[in-house]
């Protein structure tokens, strides 16, 4: 068989086992962390203890050894049948003792046994060293050698075997303490774990219920723990979705009727010029196809601003665009060049002074526009719009647009900037119902504020607030 692939095919990766990827819970690194934690620290305390107690009991052992073998070679002789011997060797019934010559000879009691002995204890009797402390690997035995006088060393030797056992039987309590105590360090890590991690598991639950039916309700928060505070951010996250969502379902209602009534009107006029293009149907006249085209090319246009409007709308509030320095002055300027296009007899009187900030210039160049646009909407013919750029003195400059017409209900001022929202008045009138929505979303991106009054002198007055420097 050939080991080459067909050209456009993918070779097939083994994947890992499933073992592999296989993790443990987060309950059960806990109680392995608990039982890690508690049996490194038992670990040490034991040995710790086991070291201190050894070096004590060997410290007392040889010290114990020693002033035996001290007392020993200062006893006074006790005469035998053959000899004069120690009366220490009278009283060593757990000691081996023994008198070692510098000729190699050893005296010990007749029913004991010798103590071993070799060249360091041999050194002592000779008098070439003043004393010595081993032990003796073949008897395990502790032996140390005195001078005694007259050529002879005071040989004392004393088994290791019971400080031993004492040692092996410390070393099984420890163990058993020891594995019982990580064997209890494990169950209560995993019943800390279990306990602490409900609330996880709650919070988990939710989030995959969230996630499965889209409920965005509120999770119930108990306590004030740092859980509970990832319930309370959770919650607030869960709000802001609901609200995105809330705005989302209401952009596209509000767009769906506002879209209603102009492809009502289309479909209308279409329907009618097919229908007169028909064989056998009466024709229109020409000033019934010019009306009804002119119609359909105004109902187009309104379409075209509505989803114009709607794209301008749908960019993100948080959107990280390149931001760059913006003279405000430039902006404003460009604007009222536009405006002025299509303003017919509206004229405009400006003041602007010098700002700057940091920001998208086309999205306040479309802001500024639709200001005076709607300005000029509702003036008078002839009339003129007052355009003012000027800084209040707190870091912050105003644009205040006031238009020649009526002026705004009272009850329509708190809701001018809303979504496709339009008062009484500009039903009639062309226009989306979202050019100071763009407004509003402009200025808030910013980091600056929109208002709507009546001028005092009547007409409407806009005010776009933006923070910045003077310019």
């Amino acid at each position: 068989m050939s080991d080459l692939t067909h050209p456009g095919t993918t070779p097939a990766v083994a994947s890992p086992p499933t073992g592999a990827r296989r993790r443990f819970s987060l309950r059960a690194r806990v109680s392995l962390l608990a039982a890690v934690c508690v049996a490194c620290t038992v670990a040490l305390v034991s040995l710790g203890a086991y070291i201190t107690v050894h070096r004590n009991l060997y410290s007392e052992f040889d010290e114990n050894l020693v002033n035996r073998a001290e007392a020993a070679v200062e006893s006074p002789s006790v005469q035998t049948r053959l000899q004069s011997v120690p009366g220490a060797f009278l009283v060593s019934s757990d000691i081996h003792i023994g008198l070692l010559s510098a000729r190699g000879e050893l005296i010990y009691p007749q029913a004991g046994t010798p103590p071993p002995w070799g060249q360091r204890e041999l050194a002592v009797a000779t008098g070439a060293s003043d004393s010595s402390l081993r032990t003796d690997p073949a008897t395990d035995m502790r032996v140390i050698a005195l001078p005694s006088g007259n050529g002879v060393a005071m040989v004392v030797a004393q088994s290791l075997a019971p400080t031993k056992r004492t040692l092996g039987e410390l070393a099984l309590v420890l163990l058993f303490f020891g594995g019982a105590g990580i064997l209890i360090a494990a169950a209560a890590g995993t019943a800390v774990a279990r306990a602490g991690l409900r609330p996880v598991e709650r919070l988990t639950s939710a989030t995959e219920r969230v996630a499965r039916t889209m409920d965005l309700r509120p999770i119930p928060v108990s306590g004030d723990d740092e859980l509970a505070r990832l319930t309370q951010s959770f919650n607030t996250m869960l709000r802001a979705v609901a609200e995105s969502q809330d705005r989302q379902r209401r952009l596209v209602a509000d767009a769906g009727h506002e879209l209603r009534t102009p492809l009502t009107s289309l479909r209308t006029n279409l329907e009618l010029l097919l229908a007169a293009s028909r064989q056998g149907a009466p024709s229109l006249s020409a000033r019934d196809r010019e009306d009804i085209e002119s119609d359909i090319r105004g109902q187009l246009d309104e379409v075209t601003q509505l989803i114009g409007d709607l794209s301008e709308l749908s960019r993100d509030d948080n959107s990280q665009e390149t931001a760059e320095r913006v003279d405000l002055v430039e902006v404003v300027e460009r604007a009222l060049d536009r405006a002025r296009r299509r303003a017919g007899s509206i004229e405009f009187d400006s003041e602007l002074q010098p700002w700057a900030l940091t920001g998208d210039p086309s999205a306040l160049e479309r802001a500024v526009l639709n200001l005076l646009d709607n300005a000029v909407k509702f003036s008078p013919p002839n009339s003129r719009v007052r355009l003012t750029l000027r800084p209040l003195g707190d870091g912050t400059a105003v644009i205040e647009v006031t238009d020649a017409g009526p002026g705004i209900a009272e009850e329509d001022l708190p809701r001018v900037f809303d979504r496709f929202y339009r008062s009484s008045e500009a039903r009639t009138l062309p226009g989306s119902g979202l050019g100071l929505a763009i407004v509003k979303q402009a200025a808030e991106r910013h980091g600056g504020t929109v208002y709507a009054y009546n001028a005092p002198g009547g007409g409407a007055l806009m005010t776009i607030r933006l923070p910045g420097i003077p310019g």
